[in-house]
């Protein structure tokens, strides 16, 4: 099964299925100037542009029924600078490439997310994160930017150059240009001893601020109908290398996690009544384990069993309250979520639509199986994330609106502006911008 987006009959559809776009043309650029002349003539044609990576984001923000442009053959390293130490990267690089070639070169990016086969630019402009005490979502760690604006000329942006656009396009929604090449900080590479092991809720929510103060990197998973979690910790370390057994590996990461979930998911959709029991024995069937390894290798993990997500960050010091009234929510509802509810946090950051922006945060992510009903799972859970001025993930269903981000995000007026100057026609305006930016 493939990992990303599919185009078919010249529909488009996204990696959870659930939106699908007639594009009028699709361009693969093969260069930046070639991308440049096919933002050019799209405007000649009256047209609008939207890039897509490989299609990751739950919410419509690539679709289009204008140009599509797909970045696949814009790829791979362009520089690395060992005095700075920073790698330039071209937009449409998967992270798994990066991090793997990265790894080659004997480096690493600080912090990622537990997904990797999304590209450098669609995870960056949607503020894609995993979680971290003092280091942040993917974006925050982007030194440089380049990208193609509306009228096709090529903007270079940093701290030091076009400074307010910088603050932006480090997640700017693909609503101020086609990024083509994102310059990231990055460091000798490390090892990561990761300890995973189950815990009652209770205990987690009673000792959640030490647990994320004294883990570099602090997150769980909270099965509903359930009392338990699993919990991972992952924190730096000296060594030596003790990697996963390749039979544990299997056995945990693909017959458990991937396997014997989707049988379980499969089972849940088609007799909703079972789910309580296969959540109980699911929460129940994860020992404990330990393992040191390289930083991709402890941070990501395949995903194979398709879902439909939602997460939201909420305000640091509302989460156990958050979480609880989710939980209330879950066990008055009658509902039945097969998906365990996963926790993260981040540190404040300086993007002006980040997550995190301004604001130390934690993330509370819900999913459910595709082809599961999950409006009315998702609706009762954003009215709670709401209430405490939550702040949606760019590429995972929300209902939110410009008016709500207004109030919630301090420097959104910043974004439209610099929005109304860089895209004035709106060549890159779609039905999600419209609704998330304002008209």
């Amino acid at each position: 099964m493939s990992s990303t987006a599919s185009v078919k009959n010249g529909t488009w559809r996204n990696w959870g299925g659930n939106v699908a776009s007639r594009p009028a043309r699709e361009v693969s650029p093969a260069s930046v100037e070639e991308l440049s002349a096919a933002v050019r003539a799209a405007a000649e044609d009256g047209l609008t542009v939207k890039a897509v990576g490989s299609g990751h984001s739950f919410t419509s923000i690539a679709a289009t029924d204008g140009v599509l442009i797909h970045p696949q053959l814009l790829t791979g390293i362009r520089a690395i600078d060992r005095d700075a130490m920073t790698v330039t990267v071209e937009a449409g690089t998967p992270l798994k490439r990066l991090n793997m070639a990265l790894a080659r070169e004997g480096l690493s990016l600080t912090n990622m997310g537990d997904i990797m086969e999304q590209t450098v630019s669609g995870a960056t402009s949607t503020g894609t994160h995993g979680t971290g005490r003092e280091s942040a979502s993917i974006a925050a760690q982007i030194r440089g930017l380049e990208l193609v604006t509306a009228d096709g000329s090529v903007l270079t942006c940093s701290e030091k150059e076009n400074p307010e656009v910088f603050a932006a396009a480090r997640i700017g929604l693909g609503a101020l240009g086609v990024v083509t090449a994102i310059t990231f900080a990055v460091e000798p590479i490390f090892l990561l001893t990761a300890r995973e092991e189950p815990m009652p809720l209770e205990k987690v929510l009673a000792e959640f601020d030490e647990l994320r103060t004294e883990n570099e990197h602090f997150e769980f998973y909270w099965f509903p109908h359930t009392g338990n979690t699993n919990t991972k910790r992952n924190n730096r370390s000296a060594g030596p290398e003790k990697p996963v057994s390749p039979v544990a590996g299997w056995i945990e990461d693909e017959f458990l996690s991937n396997g014997v979930f989707q049988v379980a998911q499969w089972l849940g959709r088609a007799v909703p009544a079972t789910v309580p029991a296969i959540a109980r024995i699911a929460s129940t069937a994860l020992s404990a384990r330990g393992y040191t390894d390289i930083p991709y290798k402890v941070f990501t993990s395949p995903r194979r069993v398709r879902f439909v997500e939602m997460e939201y960050a909420v305000p640091r010091e509302a989460l156990t309250e958050t979480l609880r009234e989710i939980k209330a929510m879950v066990d008055r509802s009658g509902l039945r979520i097969s998906f365990p509810v996963e926790v993260r946090t981040a540190p404040a950051d300086d993007i002006t639509l980040s997550t995190a922006s301004g604001r130390e945060s934690a993330y509370i992510a819900v999913h459910m199986f595709r082809g599961t009903p999950y409006q009315a799972y998702f609706t009762a859970a954003e009215r709670i994330f709401t209430a405490h001025e939550g702040r949606p993930h760019w590429g995972k269903v929300h209902t939110g609106d410009a008016d709500y981000f207004s109030r919630v995000y301090p420097r959104f007026g910043e974004f439209t502006a610099l929005r109304d100057r860089l895209d004035p026609d709106r060549r890159f305006q779609n039905d999600y911008l419209r609704r998330v930016l304002g008209p």
